[in-house]
């Protein structure tokens, strides 16, 4: 019998719209893949640290289909085309055709590669969204973006392509490390800000418990997260304006990452520091109070994330970096702000100089 999850989410593109399915328990069920895969061969894509834990339940559940599996490094350094190469290879090698279904089962980097392998194989084949990450569960399995890094910029290469369904299990945030449970709350916290003043202010109150990991607020955390991008999306499905907005603290945050070296910051650490930085550049503009800067920094610290990004990026450093950016138009860098708390803006019109006094503000921070 089909386990109900505890909620059912509709990501709205009309004939491209798919599930979002949150709860316990849910990938051992084979009632969530059935309406989902289309043909017999199914490629299940994995690293080295989710293999051991959830990648023979996967199988279990589809035990009625060919199923082959390739398992990656583990690590954001590894989001490369050269190991992303191994999905393709071994698509060919096991002859799947244009009806197979690739499964993204991981954290971010796993569905993020494997959904551009998806969309490449063949110009397109089908694809399935298993996030065990917080982060994943949050953010980057719903909405259809996917790709991998280049040395010169963070997820430059990739395609929008939406999967068949997201399958979030919330029990395998029990296997998650603290450090990558903080990382999800950075992207949790972020819809607060962009346009949900009233999820930033129960986040306030009850991050001890999400830190706790108290099964119903994790629950209900992801619902609302998911909840909220699943609107952005439906409206503007490729960035062509407002889902942008999603991408607070994205711009300082893809910097660090590049500047450190990829796998050095969690996304979720760096996306926690520009988080900070975009609300100060906010604060210095005079669109966001003092004390709603504070409170901004105070959530995100108590979080368990760094408010300030490592002082061996200077701020040349770190202006020449978001210069590489995706939201970068005719050589102007477009930086998403606070126009209050819990409101933001997609903008490229503030001062250089207000950006520049943030950026040199938060790169001494920490000296």
């Amino acid at each position: 019998m089909k386990k109900n999850p505890s909620c059912t989410l509709t990501v709205n593109l009309g004939e491209r719209s798919y599930p979002i399915y949150i709860g316990s328990n849910l990938l051992t069920d084979p009632a969530f893949y059935r309406p989902h895969v289309k043909g017999q061969q199914v490629l299940i894509v994995t690293n080295t640290t989710v293999e051991p834990l959830y990648l023979d339940a996967v199988k279990s559940a589809l035990q009625d289909y060919q199923v082959e599996s390739v398992v990656l490094p583990d690590g954001e350094q590894y989001k490369t085309l050269a190991v992303w190469q191994n999905i393709i290879d071994s698509l060919l090698e096991n002859r799947f055709d244009r009806r197979c279904t690739v499964i993204g089962l991981g954290g971010g980097v796993v569905g993020d590669m494997a959904g551009f392998a998806a969309a490449c194989y063949q110009r397109g084949v089908y694809f399935i969204q298993i996030p065990t990450t917080l982060l994943a569960q949050v953010d980057s399995s719903v909405g259809g973006k996917t790709g991998v890094n280049h040395p010169l910029g963070k997820n430059m290469i990739g395609a929008f392509y939406q999967p068949q369904c997201v399958i979030a299990d919330i029990e395998t945030l029990t296997t998650l490390d603290d450090r990558q449970l903080s990382a999800g709350l950075a992207e949790i916290i972020k819809y607060g800000l962009i346009g949900d003043l009233s999820f930033f202010e129960w986040l306030e109150q009850n991050m001890e418990g999400l830190l706790a990991r108290d099964h119903a607020l994790l629950a209900y955390a992801i619902e609302r997260s998911c909840k909220d991008k699943a609107a952005v999306v439906a409206a503007d499905e490729r960035e062509a304006g407002n889902r942008a907005l999603l991408n607070l603290g994205h711009t300082f945050g893809h910097a660090i990452e590049t500047g450190v070296g990829y796998g050095e910051w969690l996304h979720g650490e760096a996306v926690g520091a520009g988080i900070c930085m975009a609300a100060d550049l906010s604060h210095r503009l005079g669109w966001l109070a003092l004390a709603d800067l504070q409170r901004v920094e105070a959530l995100i610290k108590k979080a368990g994330l760094p408010i300030y990004p490592p002082t061996s990026i200077d701020a040349d450093r770190m202006m020449a970096l978001m210069s590489v950016d995706k939201k970068v138009l005719e050589s102007k860098i477009r930086l998403v702000l606070m126009n209050k708390l819990g409101s933001s803006v997609v903008t490229d019109t503030f001062e250089p100089e207000a950006l520049k006094g943030t950026l040199h503000e938060y790169g001494r921070a920490i000296s």
